[in-house]
């Protein structure tokens, strides 16, 4: 595992910076969770927005309030274009996964929990429990939290 670490302290005084505390960031998994947000989050956004009712009947979801549903989509394809710049800048964009790892923690804890306790959680979104919890593992495997919480000047 160690050696899938690089020292970020190390590259930023190689292109002349000074700084005073190293920063481990894991690549590999921070692009990972860009190309999977890409794939997986822009796809979905972009068929809730051009294909609602393929995209309903596909995953068997209960009618929505389309305006709401293009609100979703639209956040998703959002979230998918922001990886793409976060792909070339894994860096800069490493907020966007941290956004991304907060309003599914907050999903699951205000919405999955309450209607799993009471017994009313419906079978259809099942799959956005699978896929939240392999965002929310992901990201907190892949953000850099050092770095996105470290003292840093906007000088």
């Amino acid at each position: 595992m160690e050696r899938n670490l690089i020292r970020f302290d190390r590259i930023y005084r190689r292109k002349g910076g000074k700084m005073g505390m190293g920063f481990n960031v894991r690549w590999g998994w921070l692009k990972a969770m860009y190309i999977f947000t890409i794939i997986h989050a822009g796809g979905s956004g972009l068929g809730i927005i051009l294909i609602p009712s393929i995209m309903g009947s596909f995953f068997a979801w209960p009618s929505q309030d389309p305006i709401v549903f293009g609100i979703c989509g639209s956040v998703w394809v959002a979230f998918g274009l922001l990886s793409i710049l976060g792909f070339r800048s894994p860096l800069k964009f490493s907020p966007i996964l941290l956004l991304q790892l907060a309003y599914k923690v907050l999903w699951l804890i205000g919405v999955f929990f309450p209607f799993l306790i009471a017994g009313k959680f419906p079978a259809h979104a099942t799959g956005y429990v699978v896929f939240f919890v392999i965002y929310i593992i992901g990201d907190l495997i892949a953000i850099p939290f050092s770095y996105v919480f470290g003292k840093q000047s906007d000088r």
